[in-house]
């Protein structure tokens, strides 16, 4: 017989009735773990679209964005915003760019603002739609008072 073996015999040796360390109350066999209805956890609605994969149009992004910035009260709620907006396949439309600059305007972020265009800038495909929205957003720009970061920090070429 190996020596744990002993131990094992000499620790647990005869029960004592009156034990100092043993609880004299016992605890019930079973256990019950779990629910017999797994649906009372989720408290959210299933909510079914007409669509049967969730897709919406352009138009419907660019009006859902627009909602999105109007209700922006802090900043990140705007950094948020324009995370998710960026994080779709597609370069947002003018107009949710301009929703976007004037709720940094309203929160009193102007590094975002300027991030704003550096999105842009590496969102779009080539210089020259870079420079369409540029065109398109410099009455924006100039009401503002953004400057890109061309402009802030030149090149040293």
């Amino acid at each position: 017989m190996s020596s744990i073996s002993l131990l094992r015999i000499a620790v647990r040796g005869r029960p004592v009735k009156s034990s100092f360390f043993r609880s004299q109350t016992r605890l019930p066999t079973k256990v019950t773990i779990g629910c017999a209805n797994a649906r009372t956890f989720s408290k959210t609605a299933v909510r079914p679209s007409g669509d049967p994969h969730g897709e919406e149009t352009f138009e419907e992004f660019t009006v859902r964005y627009e909602k999105e910035f109007e209700g922006v009260n802090d900043v990140f709620e705007l950094q948020r915003n324009l995370n998710n907006a960026f994080a779709y396949d597609l370069v947002p439309s003018p107009s949710v760019i301009t929703a976007a600059l004037k709720a940094a305007r309203r929160v009193n972020d102007f590094p975002t603002a300027v991030r704003i265009f550096e999105g842009i800038k590496a969102k779009v495909e080539n210089k020259g739609q870079y420079d369409e929205y540029l065109k398109e957003l410099e009455p924006i720009r100039e009401e503002l008072g953004i400057n890109l970061k061309e402009v802030l920090y030149p090149e040293s070429s």
